[in-house]
């Protein structure tokens, strides 16, 4: 718990989100030296949207690491993917890239179709890709600002679904990100943390709704890891102290998260659905 990286940190180079971790100091762990598969995942076929860097990267490299076929989806970060892809290359699995806008319906649709054309099955989807955005009012949260938060965030992780769901048998998974805000919702991520307990909603009453097509739905809660998004997307002086306000000091790396997915996408968790499992540095979740 005492091996990574603790605040203050330096100041970080300015980016438009959701960011590059290249230009992050210090960079992001996914896990490239650590992570050691033991076929938990063999043969399955999954679906990662946001997988081209921060949690989704982690996430990619553990599940191939762990012996499944991916096909990433993000937005139009390309080199992240590409190294993603590699990584999961280099352990001996599949690993389609595919960019574009999963604000649109149709798009996610193509993804689902993609996967089932390539894999001939989606056995495990991580709704994982997300927006957010810092204001100190009400009044400065735009219109545009909202829907394209709830749009990211929630609306296109109904579309994915639906659209995976015709490819998915019993035995499949999906696993959706939410947030420690939908517990405790921080105020200047306002539209953020809202969606974060629509997502929370959504995964325990699709899980009710699947159970019957033994298709387990579960959600993770991270609180402060440090990613591209953070920098990106909050005040310099906040990014400087992330994390510091959690038990362990420090914020979480996309690496101590990875673990926690591939056990949902596992038969090893055959009885866990409807769950959130919360990764927040020692914070309780309630």
């Amino acid at each position: 718990m005492t091996n990574f990286p603790k605040p203050p940190f330096d100041r970080q180079k300015p980016q438009d989100p959701p960011g590059r971790d290249a230009e992050m100091d210090p960079r992001p762990d996914y896990g490239e030296a650590s992570y050691r598969g033991s076929g938990r995942l063999a043969g399955r076929k999954a679906v990662i949207t946001g997988g081209d860097s921060g949690i989704g990267k982690a996430v990619a490299i553990a599940f191939a690491r762990e012996g499944a076929d991916l096909l990433i989806s993000y937005y139009d970060e390309h080199e992240d993917a590409k190294e993603t892809c590699r990584l999961a290359e280099e352990a001996g699995r599949r690993a389609i890239p595919l960019a574009g806008d999963i604000k649109d319906p149709a798009h996610c649709r193509a993804i689902a179709e993609r996967a089932a054309q390539e894999f001939g099955r989606i056995d495990v989807l991580v709704n994982n890709a997300a927006h957010q955005s810092s204001v100190q009012s009400v009044e400065e949260l735009s219109d545009a600002e909202w829907e394209v938060t709830f749009a990211t965030n929630i609306h296109a992780m109904f579309y994915l679904t639906k659209a995976a769901l015709p490819h998915m048998q019993a035995g499949a998974a999906i696993i959706n990100t939410t947030s420690v805000n939908a517990d405790t919702p921080s105020p200047q991520l306002l539209a953020y943390a809202t969606t974060k307990g629509a997502i929370q909603n959504f995964t325990g009453g699709l899980a009710q709704i699947l159970a019957e097509r033994e298709i387990r739905v579960n959600c993770v809660a991270p609180g402060p890891i440090w990613t591209p998004l953070i920098p990106s997307t909050m005040p310099m002086e906040k990014v400087r102290s992330f994390g510091s306000q959690v038990p362990m000091k420090r914020p979480g790396q996309p690496c101590e998260l990875a673990p926690v997915y591939v056990m949902l996408a596992s038969p090893e968790s055959s009885y866990v659905s409807g769950a959130t499992v919360a990764v927040t540095g020692g914070k309780p979740f309630i």
